[in-house]
């Protein structure tokens, strides 16, 4: 969800100017007078209007789509199109804006239905998370504007409480506004424009034009159009962000109003040198207006005036195509996809005079949506970079200068030496290249091929692809062999001396140590001696439960009752364990299990945690106990208090840290299913200006992220162990269940490919009707969530405390996700090497109370 001042989510949007007179639609509880025409200018305080079907302004259109009208304003003469606000949907209408949209009235201002006339959004607040049935808009008591799903979860406010606004209507160009007693305005939607301008209103700079992924999907995509202080341009987003338009006009240089660019009839004014009304200083030329008209910023990128005209939209002109053909636009062919100026067809980059294929089509039967690489590029193998060279193809961007190279040669060397870099265009005039631009490219869009004779200059372009190493001769084979097995050998001989030597010294110093007494250090824990514990536990004969790093017994110290968990296998000194507790017992949230207390004396290593009388997650959602199904207000519940407990241990603590071990045995629930984590024992102290910490793997199979396998690890890895876990809840099924069919063995893998169909709902825990029935859109929600989490790249991965503005309906789920989940624990099966982890491979089986 993007936040935007008092607005705080926007949407799409289609916009007009005409003399109107003022209906307002109050579709409330209140009662209304059948037959009558409204004749309110405003929709007043205390108002809620409920999204359903039953309103009594709910029209559905020949296309499916339908809308709910709350305030409209329809033409002062006869009939035609007229502005209105309310709950909109497109086919097939499962997901709602609150939203302006353009409709048709007759000449008693009621909303009809033409043939061809349908409805046009041309803003919306909820443009990233869209609404179901019978949600809620409320105009408050105190003022604030909210919209609400049905079971009460957030979506989206104006944020105007207690700033004086005393209703809301809509204005003759289509501004929705919010009023003070004074009929003054508080708040318009003409300030968070999403991707349409209409008759009068502005972009001021520093404002964008929003574009939508496609013509189904409401969500923003990467292309934006924006003013800056020297005219209009627009952009596709990269880093740096890439310019594919401009219009600019030479700055004033005493003006410091901003520059602003006004939709006019017959316009679209440029003013730089002053916000007042006036001739603009420069303008694009559109057809001037016989109807109501409105400007769209596409999702391909381009900017097209319409016209109502013969009872449907009309469009009348492509404002910002300045060529012939479309490859000049950044979306036309996808990303690497060349397109071929002419014909506007799309093809693949390949290589003159050779068999060598560098990329393949994202989709063979649609050639627009682009191309990838064959073999991705790698920043650990710069040495096997190369350049495919492709002649006449220029590449849109012309912001991204290099300077410093002035020769082909430069160009393409500077790109070599720069990983980011994933291509170069170098661009000449006439006969000699000694003497051109050298254009940078961090993020592939389209190319373009060119005719030199056409455009009047020459370009070619220069794709990085990525080598594979090729073999060594057989000689040089034979010398590594040789000289690897010696090198194994000596290494052989140094461990073992090594090894005999530090045994001798830790057993000297393990008995100085048992000497030193810990018991006036500050800050620590209670402190038990181990006869204490033992008479406890009652000689530690009621086991809850053991795992990787020992067995946990229950007991009970005064009135109150504990978990007590025994170390095995302890190879820490004292001084090592008693500083790690002092560190854990330091530690102090709702959603972590509590340290009381510990032991260490001679080899015994215990520590006392608060006794958590429902387990652990895994009994109560792999059904191993007939339990009943847990409904989803508690499955939630427990999602958002392990994301909290994670978010402090990497956000909120004096150190980072990395839990390492995030699985169900290690969510534990108290009498009311409050989840708090647990076993802090793979935990790695991280400080704040560490980025990565380089360690051995530890955890457990199922729930370890990809960059394990290059043992470069931060907190991100707890976010991947989050993402499988949360699925586990939702599906309620083990990661890896081996009862399965073998094509669902694997969770992640399934989830890839449902996720891939559009069959998410297949992978809803069956035992829950209530979460099938009652909550499927929450759930589906829930599963793009876990998806985020578990993307291959840790950068693209949301912090922990993203994750939980999400879960509390402060943001959306990010967009641009990769289904392609890399399934790290088949790759760590495959290296054959178990004995790499810090933990055993089976999971721990602390499933009972504790």
């Amino acid at each position: 969800m993007q936040s935007f001042l008092p607005f705080k989510t926007m949407l799409p949007a289609n916009l007009f100017f005409f003399d109107v007179m003022v209906v307002v639609i109050l579709a409330t509880a209140a009662p209304s007078v059948s037959g009558q025409r409204y004749d309110y200018p405003t929709a007043n305080l205390s108002t809620r209007w409920v999204n359903n079907a039953a309103a009594e302004h709910s029209v559905t259109y020949s296309d499916g789509s339908a809308i709910r009208a709350i305030v409209l304003r329809s033409p002062q003469t006869s009939y035609g199109p007229s502005f209105a606000a309310g709950f909109f949907c497109a086919p097939p209408c499962q997901a709602f804006l609150f939203a302006v949209f353009i409709v048709y009235t007759n000449s008693g201002g009621r909303i009809t239905l033409p043939v061809n006339g349908i409805p046009q959004v041309i803003w919306s607040a909820n443009r990233a998370s869209p609404v179901g049935e019978n949600a809620t808009l409320e105009l408050t008591g105190e003022g604030d504007l909210v919209l609400r799903e049905a079971n009460g979860r957030f979506v989206w406010s104006s944020s105007t409480s207690g700033r004086s606004v005393a209703g809301m209507e809509i204005t003759e160009n289509g501004n929705l506004v919010l009023v003070d007693q004074k009929n003054a305005t508080v708040l318009k939607s003409f300030d968070y424009p999403t991707d349409t301008l209409v008759h009068g209103q502005s972009l001021l700079q520093g404002m964008k034009l929003r574009a939508n992924t496609s013509n189904t999907n409401w969500t923003e995509s990467k292309l934006y159009m924006t003013v800056h202080p020297d005219g209009l341009y627009a952009f596709v987003e990269s880093t740096p962000p890439q310019l594919y338009y401009n219009s600019q006009v030479i700055p004033s240089k005493t003006s410091k109003d901003p520059t602003r660019v006004t939709f006019m009839n017959g316009s679209l004014g440029i003013f730089v040198h002053s916000t007042q009304p006036g001739s603009p200083d420069a303008s694009i030329t559109l057809p001037t207006a016989k109807s109501t008209q409105y400007i769209r910023f596409e999702s391909d990128g381009h900017l097209r005036l319409y016209e109502w005209s013969g009872g449907e939209w009309t469009m009348v002109s492509d404002v910002i195509k300045i060529f012939p053909d479309d490859c000049a636009f950044p979306t036309v062919c996808g990303e690497y996809g060349v397109c071929t100026s002419g014909g506007g067809q799309c093809i693949c980059p390949v290589q003159s005079n050779s068999n060598s294929s560098y990329f393949h089509p994202v989709d063979e039967r649609k050639a627009n949506l682009g191309c990838a690489p064959v073999t991705p590029i790698s920043c650990k193998e710069m040495e096997n970079h190369q350049f495919l060279p492709l002649t006449d193809v220029s590449y849109f961007d012309v912001g991204q200068i290099i300077k410093t190279a002035k020769n082909r040669e430069d160009c393409k060397q500077a790109c070599l030496k720069n990983c980011s870099c994933k291509a170069v265009a170098f661009r000449w005039y006439g006969q000699n290249d000694l003497d051109g631009q050298c254009q940078s490219v961090t993020e592939v869009f389209s190319l373009q091929s060119i005719q030199p004779e056409t455009v009047h200059y020459n370009s070619s372009a220069y794709l990085k692809v990525q080598l594979i190493s090729s073999s060594s001769d057989p000689k040089q084979n034979k010398m590594k062999t040789i000289l690897g097995a010696t090198f194994a050998a000596i290494t052989t001989v140094v461990l073992v001396v090594i090894i005999f030597i530090y045994v001798r010294r830790r057993r000297k110093y393990q008995e100085l140590d048992e000497e030193l007494d810990f018991d006036i250090l500050p800050g620590m824990p209670m402190r038990f001696s181990f006869e204490k514990l033992r008479e406890c536990t009652e000689e530690f004969s009621k086991k809850l439960g053991e795992g990787g790093f020992g067995s946990v017994f229950e007991g009970k110290i005064g009135e109150e009752r504990v978990a007590v968990k025994r170390l095995e296998g302890a190879r820490q000194g004292k001084k090592e364990f008693l500083a790690e507790v002092e560190t854990i017992g330091s530690i102090e949230h709702i959603n972590l299990v509590r340290l009381i207390g510990f032991c260490a004396e001679k080899s015994n290593r215990l520590l006392v945690y608060e006794y958590m009388p429902r387990g652990s997650l895994d009994r109560w959602i792999y059904y191993r106990h007939d339990n009943v199904p847990l409904d989803w207000c508690t499955r939630y519940r427990i999602i958002l208090d392990i994301a909290k407990g994670l978010c402090y241990l990497h956000e909120e603590c004096r150190r980072k840290i990395a839990h390492l071990d995030i699985k169900p045995q290690n969510i534990l629930l108290d009498d009311n299913f409050n989840a708090k984590l647990a076993d802090f024992g793979l935990s790695k102290l991280i400080d704040r200006d560490q980025s990565k910490v380089v360690t051995v793997m530890r955890g457990t199979p199922g729930y370890l992220a990809p960059e394990w396998l290059t043992s470069q690890i931060t907190e991100k890895v707890d976010i991947y162990s989050f993402g499988v876990v949360l699925m586990e809840i939702i599906s309620g099924r083990k990661n890896i269940d081996v009862s399965q069919p073998e094509e669902n063995v694997q969770l992640i893998n399934l989830l890839r490919e449902k996720a891939q169909n559009n069959q998410l709902t297949d992978i809803i825990d069956k035992h829950s009707k209530d979460m099938i029935s009652n909550h499927q859109d929450e759930v589906i929600q829930m599963m793009k969530l876990a998806m985020w989490c578990l993307q291959n790249d840790s950068s693209q991965r949301p912090s922990m405390s993203m994750v939980v503005k999400v879960l509390e309906g402060g943001m959306s789920v990010e967009n641009c996700i990769d289904y392609n989940f890399f399934n790290a624990n088949s790759a760590i099966s495959a290296q054959g090497n178990p004995s790499t982890y810090s933990a055993p491979p089976q999971a721990s089986v602390l499933s009972g109370p504790r």
